[in-house]
Order: C-alpha cells, then structure tokens, then sequence
C-alpha cells in the first residue's frame, strides 16, 4: 500500500498556494506577457511607459484567449499613437472639438488617412480602418464576440501600421 502522506502534502500544498493566491489578489500593474503574439514589444520598448503598458495587455489578453480585451487594446494603442503623431507635428488641433477634446477613433482615421503633413504607406492607409472595426465590434457589439480567426489575420497589418505610426510620432 502506499503511503498516502506525500499525496496529502501535495494537496495541502496547492491548498496553501491558492489561498495565497486569493488573499494577495493579482499584482498591482498586472504580470508581463509571456509572448509578443500581437504587438512585438520591441516595437515599443524604449517609447513611452503607457503604450508599453497597452501592448503588454493586448499580448497578454490575445495569449490568454481574450480575444474582445485583445482587439479593445489593439484599439486603444492605433488611437493613443495617432493622437501622439498629431501631437509631435504639433497639430493636435486638428483632431480636437471645440471644447478640446479629441475626436472618436473614426474622425481620428479619416483625418490621418488625409493629414498632408506625412504620407502613410498604402498598407496603413488600408489597415487602420480593418483595426478600428474589430475594436469597435469588440467594444461596442452586444453580441458579438472576438475568436482568434478575428484577431489572426490583421496581425501583419497592425504591426506595420504601430511601428509606422511610432515613427511619425517620433518615438523610434
């Protein structure tokens, strides 16, 4: 017969760990990613804290099969790095309303897409609206909800428009 203390151990052991787990909660700023699946970090390392921050979570919800919260931070980041390129060619006021505040995600494509001060590339001018529409439905559709088939095949694009979005922005 075997002796049933090491298996008594090993359960009270997992016991301990997850009232540990409960009782501390998650970290303060939440853990790192464990892959770039969806934003290459090297993209953003070295930029700015906060758009760091967003790319870690678009990996992390993506690896972590929340593919809604993944498209809802890819996002947040296209409308963080436009407003950051209108800022440093220092004509944010042209993405803002008469009470200065920027414009939704939709005006802030449109008016990019025509801005004169830079010339995106054709594959940026034809991705930023596919990225904006899985965030939307994402974030604005009751009854839609984001698969890994959504996310998947816009991933070349949006990291060719991140990446040419931080140069304009001047933060690479």
């Amino acid at each position: 017969m075997r002796d049933p203390a090491p298996i008594n151990a090993l359960k009270a052991a997992k016991a301990i760990q997850e009232d540990v787990r409960f009782q501390m909660g998650p970290p303060e700023e939440g853990l790192r990613s464990q892959t770039s699946n969806v934003i290459p970090f090297a993209l953003v390392r070295g930029t700015r804290g906060y758009l760091e921050k967003v790319a870690n979570q678009a990996n992390g919800c993506y690896e972590n099969g929340w593919y809604d919260a993944a498209a809802v931070m890819i996002r947040r980041l296209l409308e963080t790095l436009i407003i950051e390129a209108f800022e440093k060619h220092a004509i944010a006021h042209k993405i803002k309303n008469s009470a200065g505040e920027f414009f939704y995600l939709r005006d802030l494509i449109s008016i990019t897409l025509s801005e004169t001060v830079w010339n995106l590339t054709r594959n940026t001018k034809q991705a930023l609206p596919r990225l904006k529409d899985i965030g939307d439905k994402s974030a604005h559709s009751r009854r839609f909800n984001a698969v890994r088939g959504d996310i998947d095949p816009l991933l070349a694009d949006l990291r060719v428009s991140v990446q040419e979005l931080l140069y304009l922005a001047g933060l690479k």
